[in-house]
């Protein structure tokens, strides 16, 4: 029989609670000890490696707030459990909740997975503060009024981004439109947003060609050829697991980037493997809410890239930023709520104090909407090879703010996208 907090509530209510289950949820009176936070993310498969910058990211950010105090004065540590699919995810969220007792639990990557867990996380009573996954299903919140679950950026903020770029930077210079991307609701909802933000904007283009390659396909011979048959003048893909360095190579190889605009709005998750070798100039490159090499970056980013790419030979993506905005956030909010309370916060307390409180991350300043839905920063550009990496950087940045990229709190992102006063 699985036990949870409102069960429990009922159970100390009869005068039960000690005899049906001593310290189970024990609240933080030995704060001598330290805190559990817990982390799930995925730390294999297609999400593998975002999941696992961001629990590095994490780790570099607890090793530093601990030298500084820790959270409210009192140290804490991470309990990290894998994120595979909704079933043993949602195990494994309990088993943080129930048996580590955590605090907090931060991550998740996958919307589908998220949708499985924000509902468990309300029915705990516990604070869940997700890196990437959102509660949408499709564009449509599903959890509007969420007490304990705070979400990220609406996914399709880099699509809109991206596909506002491409009017920004490539209007005029092409005709024929393709797409080929992932064949789940992220891939398809960033492939209409892209279409609509066009036909908005005045652009007339033919779309000849789409493509749905299922998730992990790395045979992509067969949706090259079909791409390379319709004779594109741009090319747009939001791929962004290990299936998009496969494309953009077997892409290159079979010349279908000669002469075409390619827009790619979360290649930034693959940024290290996108090598210079295949990668043709100038495409719009989606970096999300952090750009490593950003010229203007914060003593904070600074420092966190250094000690990253000294310590792992690589470059760091976006989920290292969304991870330690979620954890300066939840630090920010329980240090809010024990300030007013003159007390160790309960959950709750987190809850009310954490939106609108604007917090440091890598990627810039961010802050959660009273809907719990984050709000952060968005660097994207057209690419070049022309740098001391193997892979491309940004020749120019655009920076826009997620006020400017997702939709307000209540509305439909379709009519929001025809009305919205877009930043082009």
């Amino acid at each position: 029989m699985k036990l949870t907090r409102r069960a429990f509530s009922k159970l100390a209510g009869a005068g039960a609670a000690v005899a049906a289950a001593p310290q189970l949820f024990a609240p933080a009176i030995a704060q001598d000890k330290p805190l559990k936070i817990g982390i799930i993310a995925p730390r294999s498969g297609v999400a593998g490696t975002a999941g696992e910058c961001g629990i590095r990211a994490v780790q570099w950010a607890a090793e530093r707030m601990n030298k500084d105090g820790g959270i409210a004065g009192r140290k804490f540590e991470l309990v990290i459990e894998e994120e595979t699919n909704p079933k043993d995810t949602i195990e494994r969220f309990r088993r943080l909740v129930l048996q580590e007792k955590v605090e907090s639990v931060h991550g998740l990557i996958s919307t589908g997975v998220s949708l499985g867990v924000a509902p468990v996380a309300e029915e705990e009573q516990s604070l869940l503060v997700m890196w990437d996954g959102t509660t949408q299903d499709g564009v449509k919140e599903v959890m509007p009024k969420s007490r304990y679950v705070f979400r990220s950026t609406d996914n399709e903020c880099e699509a809109v981004m991206a596909s506002l770029l491409a009017v920004k930077h490539f209007k005029g210079k092409f005709k024929r439109v393709a797409g080929i991307n992932p064949d789940y609701s992220y891939g398809r909802n960033n492939w209409e947003a892209f279409r609509q933000i066009l036909a908005r904007y005045g652009v007339e283009a033919e779309f000849v060609a789409e493509q749905w390659p299922k998730v992990g396909t790395l045979d992509l011979t067969s949706h090259i050829a079909a791409l390379k048959a319709a004779k594109p003048d741009l090319i747009f893909s939001s791929m962004l697991f290990a299936d998009l360095p496969v494309f953009m190579k077997q892409g290159a190889a079979a010349g279908l980037f000669d002469g075409v605009k390619v827009v790619l709005p979360a290649a930034g998750w693959q940024l290290n493997q996108l090598k210079k070798e295949f990668m043709p100039e100038g495409v719009i490159f989606g970096h999300n809410t952090l750009y490593f090499d950003h010229p203007q970056a914060s003593p904070l980013q600074k420092a966190f890239v250094q000690d990253y790419m000294d310590k792992y030979k690589e470059a760091p993506h976006w989920e290292a930023d969304r991870a330690y905005f979620a954890l300066a956030s939840y630090k920010a909010g329980v240090e809010a709520a024990q300030k007013a309370a003159k007390k160790w916060p309960t959950p709750d307390m987190v809850a009310e104090a954490m939106p609108g409180i604007e917090v440091e991350s890598l990627g810039g300043k961010g802050r959660f909407r009273k809907d719990k839905i984050a709000e952060q920063v968005f660097y994207q550009g057209p690419s070049t090879n022309k740098n001391k990496y193997d892979f491309p950087t940004l020749a120019s940045i655009d920076t826009f703010q997620a006020d400017q990229l997702q939709k307000p709190p209540g509305a439909d992102f379709w009519e929001w996208i025809k009305t919205a006063k877009l930043p082009v």
